[in-house]
């Protein structure tokens, strides 16, 4: 980001891999309602090792209403292609988007009100998950895949970039940047925020704020929920390592194996109904990660190791 901000700026980042649902999340930027007095701008972050989303870019500039700068931020880390995003901007306010999502008509709209309204640094929104008819039938009513804030202790304390809209000139962010040491494994969203909070950024939900995400074949199964869970269960237990010791780390150890023996207890007494009983599998594979995250397991790999026509998508 430049030294200097543009307080009636707002720069929409995307940061993509191979994914040509780039072109539909491009389509429902175009067709946003813009906040009155604010210039608005994309900016694309291609994060594939050639710049292979520059001819999609540039072949639909004609129907893009909006400004757009393309970047090309090689190297598989998902960190860097948000970095560069964030250098490349001069906004007060930058939102992010996932490259496989599609904004609501007054995505925008409803992130800035929220942000003006509270003054807070961060404002999350939902993302609704759309699910195929192969989809099994549990996962759709159990709507697995949606995403939203967790609050603790009546505060969100860490967030996501798949829906989110940041305070650019807030102490607590500027000058921030998301790790580099993260940006193969996933979590660093996560680990931003949870950064942004502890400096004593504060951090809102806008629930009237939606984006859509179709889940794809091969998200819709069982196996891949507990990975990410998993994953997602070892960077909160990376996190809390950071920021334990001595008795805090053992105090957080043993609630850890307590929050499996619970899982562990309830999934035995959901064996029948099946939705239930793998909401609880998927709580336990969390906290098993959290577990491993405490002990410094390895990390599961996210990013980087994507075939053609895949893309970054996000963690939840």
């Amino acid at each position: 980001m430049t030294d200097t901000i543009i307080s009636n700026a707002i720069d929409i980042c995307v940061c993509t891999f191979r994914r040509p649902a780039l072109a539909q999340t491009l389509r429902s930027l175009a067709g946003l309602k813009l906040p009155e007095s604010y210039k608005v701008r994309i900016i694309i972050a291609d994060n594939d090792d050639g710049p292979t989303a520059r001819d999609l870019v540039i072949g639909m500039m004609d129907e893009l209403r909006l400004p757009v700068h393309y970047l090309h931020a090689p190297a598989r880390n998902i960190s860097l292609a948000r970095n560069a995003c964030l250098d490349a901007s001069y906004a007060r306010f930058v939102a992010f988007i996932d490259d496989d999502e599609t904004a609501t008509e007054e995505w925008l709209l409803r992130l800035v009100k929220a942000a003006e309204g509270s003054r807070a640094d961060v404002v999350l929104g939902p993302v609704r998950a759309g699910y195929g008819v192969d989809a099994p039938e549990w996962m759709r009513r159990g709507d697995f895949h949606s995403t939203f804030p967790v609050c603790a202790g009546g505060e969100i304390r860490t967030g996501y970039t798949c829906n989110v809209l940041m305070r650019m000139d807030a102490k607590a962010i500027r000058g921030r940047r998301f790790r580099l040491d993260r940006g193969q494994t996933g979590g660093e969203d996560t680990a931003f925020f949870d950064e942004v909070y502890r400096a004593g950024g504060r951090i809102v939900y806008a629930p009237d704020a939606w984006t859509d995400e179709i889940v794809p074949k091969d998200r819709a199964t069982f196996g891949w929920l507990l990975r990410r869970r998993y994953r997602v269960g070892q960077t909160h237990g990376r996190l809390l390592a950071d920021h334990k010791s001595g008795l805090g780390f053992a105090a957080a150890l043993a609630l850890v194996a307590a929050k499996i023996a619970y899982c562990a207890g309830c999934t035995l007494l959901t064996a029948p109904w099946t939705m239930s009983r793998n909401r609880n599998i998927l709580r336990g594979a969390m906290h098993a990660g959290a577990l491993s995250g405490l002990l410094g397991g390895n990390e599961l790999r996210q990013y980087g190791i994507q075939t053609a026509g895949e893309g970054h998508g996000h963690a939840t």
